[in-house]
């Protein structure tokens, strides 16, 4: 069996369209964080380490709100994603200042995480029970193997939605298996009365009945991912990084893993209602979702006592 895995935690991100540092707002009823509700469901549910990639530019503050809470209730680590930590000797383009993906920022922990590990966004709820399911995978499949081994949470589209605004989901495609086949990326998509729709530029529509699964970025990696994403960023450096909003995005890269036979993913799935703050008007509603959850006892009113 595995060790314990590590939960890591992209946190390097801010918040473009919600207009802050989401990862530092608090959300709870007594100033917690998304964050928290995050770590609190890793520890219980089986992880036995949290691995921070953030910007050494809010480093002290990131450190000094958030990584203190969890100094002697668990393994603390940090990773920096830096624009010019790149691999095969290349540098960054004139004039970048986007950074390079989330491909990038997993690549980024290369040299600390040795352990199995699932990463998450730091501005998303997940819910107890994927993280205990995540865990058990990562627990039991195998550290070495050919392809590699690795897993996913999937969510049903009608509960990952927003009341504020279209959001984008890649709908997982799975073979008899379970295992996942491809991503398709749906952009504009708008909750409607039983269900949902993506309206196209030319006026086209595509309908989706809510169950459908989709990636929410939670993701089951053995550590031997780490010179398959090198290899990766390799070619998209290659070919992309003189285009300077270019991205290389996990579930692309974890498409063509799979595409090329170098991996599969198992999508493991979950009746858990997702929920972030893609935008600012998101925040009340995520509020009142988690005084539900603690009025039904799935959390304390004070998360960390």
């Amino acid at each position: 069996m595995n060790t314990n895995p590590t939960l890591l935690v992209l946190a390097a991100g801010m918040g473009s369209r919600y207009g802050g540092l989401k990862q530092l707002d608090p959300m709870g009823p007594n100033g917690e964080t998304l964050l928290d509700y995050s770590v609190y469901d890793a520890l219980r549910g089986g992880f036995g380490s949290v691995t921070f990639v953030i910007r050494r530019d809010f480093e002290e503050i990131f450190r000094n709100q958030i990584g203190k809470r969890y100094e002697g209730r668990t393994e603390v680590r940090y990773v920096f994603q830096q624009l010019d930590n790149l691999p095969g000797g290349y540098t960054i383009p004139e004039g970048r200042e986007k950074p390079w993906g989330t491909t990038h920022a997993i690549w980024c922990a290369k040299d600390v995480v040795k352990e199995p590990f699932s990463a998450i966004n730091a501005d998303d709820f997940y819910g107890p029970e994927a993280y205990a399911t995540i865990a058990k995978f990562l627990k039991e499949a195998p550290m070495e193997s050919n392809p590699a081994s690795f897993a996913m949470v999937g969510y049903k589209l009608a509960n990952t939605l927003s009341d504020h605004g279209s959001v984008s989901r890649g709908v997982c495609k799975t073979n008899s298996e379970g295992l996942l086949t491809h991503i398709v990326e749906a952009t504009k998509i708008e909750k409607v009365p039983g269900g949902a729709q993506q309206v196209e530029a030319d006026g086209s529509v595509t309908k989706f009945t809510g169950e459908e699964p989709v990636s929410m970025n939670f993701w089951g990696f053995m550590p031997s991912i780490f010179p398959m994403l090198e290899a990766e960023l390799l070619e998209f450096l290659e070919k992309d990084r003189l285009t300077p909003k270019s991205e290389s995005l996990i579930p692309n890269t974890v498409g063509r893993l799979i595409q090329k036979n170098q991996a599969t993913l198992r999508v493991l799935t979950s009746d858990s209602t997702w929920f972030g703050v893609t935008y600012r008007e998101d925040k009340p509603i995520v509020m009142e979702s988690l005084r539900k959850l603690i009025a039904a006892g799935v959390y304390p009113e004070k998360l960390w006592e």
